[in-house]
């Protein structure tokens, strides 16, 4: 009787053929440049039309343009931690080697999102509101996000253990993801000197295309800075993590010498 030969095994999925450092570094080289330029291109659009081609608010004069830098930096504080928080169940799920590259590498970035949507907002809330900070809702949960990452950061460092530092990250980070539907809910359940959601509304946006366009634009440049950065950051903590491997490998065999 012919025996057949036994079925090929399947092919890893794409997601998990990226565990491979050398394969996720071959990619990130090839999208980095792309990525630079249409970046460049989207500040540069998106700067022109915030600051010299849209008009100044009727209420709010010239002041209204801080929304540009403010309001991408506030998606994208919430854009990067949710990509966190599906860093983090591929590090306790999937089990995912890149998944907790990508959760430290995402956290400073999306730290300093949210340092730049808290200082801007100040900027901008001292003329309107009468004052630099209220304890709005939506202002002091942004703080909370703010603290969240600061004790993400803080727990990569108090822990020497790389995988039980991934592990105990990830728990944070999903615990800390029940913020974001609060930050982005909270001037509807509460009564706040912030403003209802303008751009994405069931209804439609309720700013004008002049403006619409410009902020659009901006939001989309911060992605794409948030994107290079990110790729950037992965590529430098894989190489520390292979200098670190090699620091041990050397020094067990210096010992064993």
């Amino acid at each position: 009787m012919d025996l057949a030969p036994p079925p090929a095994p399947p092919a890893p999925a794409a997601w998990m053929r990226l565990a491979n450092p050398a394969v996720f570094n071959a990619l990130a080289d090839r999208l980095l440049l792309p990525l630079a330029v249409l970046t460049l291109a989207a500040f540069a659009f998106g700067l022109h039309g915030a600051f010299f081609a849209s008009p100044a608010d009727y209420q709010q004069g010239e002041t209204v343009r801080i929304m540009y830098i403010h309001v991408p930096a506030a998606w994208l504080a919430m854009f990067a931690y949710a990509g966190m928080a599906v860093s983090a169940l591929g590090t306790l799920v999937f089990r995912h080697p890149l998944a907790d590259v990508a959760q430290k590498a995402a956290a400073p970035l999306g730290a300093g999102f949210t340092l730049i949507c808290l200082l801007t907002g100040a900027i901008w809330g001292r003329p309107m509101w009468g004052t630099w900070w209220e304890w709005d809702a939506r202002l002091t949960s942004v703080l909370i996000l703010f603290l969240v990452y600061l004790g993400i950061m803080a727990l990569w460092r108090a822990i020497d253990e790389p995988g039980r530092a991934a592990r105990a990250v990830a728990i944070l980070t999903l615990v800390g993801a029940a913020n974001l539907p609060i930050i982005k809910f909270s001037v509807d359940w509460w009564y706040t000197l912030h403003q209802p959601a303008a751009v994405f509304r069931i209804d439609g946006p309720t700013i004008h295309p002049s403006m619409l366009v410009p902020l659009l634009v901006m939001g989309l440049a911060f992605l794409l800075l948030h994107l290079v950065l990110m790729l950037l950051r992965m590529k430098t903590e894989l190489a520390l993590r292979r200098i670190e491997r090699l620091q041990i490998v050397a020094a067990e065999r210096g010992g064993a010498g």
